[in-house]
């Protein structure tokens, strides 16, 4: 399987990664379903490392995907410097059991 759905269609499974990605930016740290947050590695992972480039087209391609300036600007700023070094691998989902109400398992996605 190439990726997962989410039992949503394509345009809003890209709004949704879109506000994830640029939550987790905002608040470093995101407490999602377990699907979600692997799911959403891939795209924090693309986002990172076109801040790391920083030049013009990448903060452009980067600002078409983000919901919010301040969180681009924090991208490029403060989040891809501390990964200069670092070639991926810069997020963590740890799991954190079932929600009470529906019972899907949850998880904590975070910048490592």
């Amino acid at each position: 399987m190439a990726y997962r759905k989410l039992g949503r269609n394509s345009s809003a499974r890209k709004a949704l990664f879109r506000g994830m990605v640029t939550s987790l930016f905002v608040h470093e740290r995101i407490e999602t379903t377990e699907a979600k947050a692997k799911e959403l590695r891939k795209y924090v992972d693309e986002m990172i490392t076109l801040g790391k480039r920083d030049d013009l087209h990448a903060r452009r391609q980067v600002l078409a995907f983000l919901m919010n300036e301040d969180a681009v600007k924090k991208l490029f700023d403060e989040i891809a410097p501390k990964y200069a070094e670092r070639n991926g691998g810069y997020t963590r989902v740890i799991k954190l059991g079932l929600r009470k109400g529906d019972a899907a398992p949850l998880a904590i996605l975070e910048l490592v």
